[in-house]
């Protein structure tokens, strides 16, 4: 098993999200986190930026160069872009490799199998010298801290920027997952609809995920919160302002919560008995970026009937549990 172990010892685990990608480089944590945005010259199709750099030209870019975002709904929909994006990532942390790096990469469980063989040949294509998929809530159940290797129910709701993946998880298998394309993009979809209807106001992508991490929830807060909203009128075409309330955001975003909601409920429908009863006392945890919106966790609790525990640190989950694969292979080595 040291052999093995050693024989990765320079890889590095990706967690390639619709929103942000992370690396993990194995013994040195995460050392990467950018969106998952490029940057591209319109009739050149060349790259000019990626990552931080790209994602601030979103919405801001002169007509020959377009800022995209290469992931929608956790798949590849641009795969020369994805290439590109992989390849700016992964030199960008193994410089100082002495071999092209082995990949261990998080993918939605409910992808099909040619989506499947796209991220792999698209990581393949960007440098990686083998590259190993594992089940993002797979993922993020490790890189929460979940003992999944425990004969009980262990549940992980991981709601991301392009997918909600939950999982029950017991005896290091996936007992019954479920995916849907429902995460925080279509929270900021409902936001940005929102503005329009309401009033007639136009915004960004940009300023639509402000919205939600400023004035965002879930459930009823203590003290509501208002923040002040810049856009264009639909109408005038001018600029405006408006101030907008946490409870009307709330009322925004309520069906597509109401969505991973239903999602959760089918989950726990599907559990077998025993495992059902494991996840009484134990509830389950919530990761992924949309666990950091306000009072999800109360209204999960509320709806299911389980205690509801968000993560320590959300965002970095399923890359911290594609760095603890890097670090133990003994779960690897059965999936080989």
């Amino acid at each position: 098993m040291a052999n093995f172990l050693g024989y990765f010892s320079n890889d590095i685990g990706i967690d390639l999200g619709t929103a942000n990608t992370l690396v993990y480089v194995k013994d040195k944590g995460i050392v990467l986190r950018e969106p998952s945005v490029v940057a591209l010259d319109t009739s050149t199709r060349k790259v000019r930026a990626v990552g931080d750099e790209a994602k601030r030209m979103l919405g801001r870019t002169p007509g020959n160069i377009t800022a995209i975002r290469p992931m929608k709904d956790g798949v590849i929909a641009d795969f020369d872009v994805t290439e590109a994006m992989l390849r700016y990532f992964i030199g960008k942390v193994s410089t100082s490799f002495r071999a092209p790096p082995r990949v261990v990469i998080a993918i939605p469980s409910g992808i099909t199998a040619v989506e499947k063989r796209a991220v792999m040949d698209s990581a393949t294509h960007a440098g990686a010298r083998k590259v190993i998929t594992i089940p993002e809530p797979m993922a993020a159940a490790i890189g929460v801290g979940l003992p999944i290797d425990e004969p009980a129910a262990n549940m992980i709701v991981d709601i991301g920027g392009g997918t909600t993946e939950i999982a029950v998880i017991s005896l290091n298998g996936i007992v019954f997952s479920k995916s849907i394309r429902v995460a925080g993009d279509e929270l900021d979809m409902a936001i940005t609809n929102y503005m329009k209807r309401a009033y007639n106001l136009l915004i960004g992508e940009r300023t639509a995920e402000e919205i939600k991490l400023r004035v965002g929830s879930a459930y009823p807060l203590e003290e509501e919160l208002t923040m002040e909203v810049k856009g264009r009128d639909s109408v005038a075409g001018l600029p405006k302002t408006i101030h907008v309330t946490s409870q009307e955001v709330r009322e925004a975003l309520a069906d597509t919560v109401a969505a991973i909601v239903d999602a959760v409920r089918v989950t726990l429908e599907r559990c077998p008995p025993e495992l059902s009863a494991d996840l009484v006392d134990r509830g389950f945890v919530m990761a992924g970026g949309g666990a950091l919106i306000r009072g999800i966790d109360k209204l999960l609790s509320e709806k299911t009937g389980l205690p509801v525990t968000v993560s320590e640190d959300p965002l970095s989950a399923v890359a911290n549990g594609t760095g603890a694969v890097l670090n133990d292979l003994s779960w690897l080595m059965q999936n080989m």
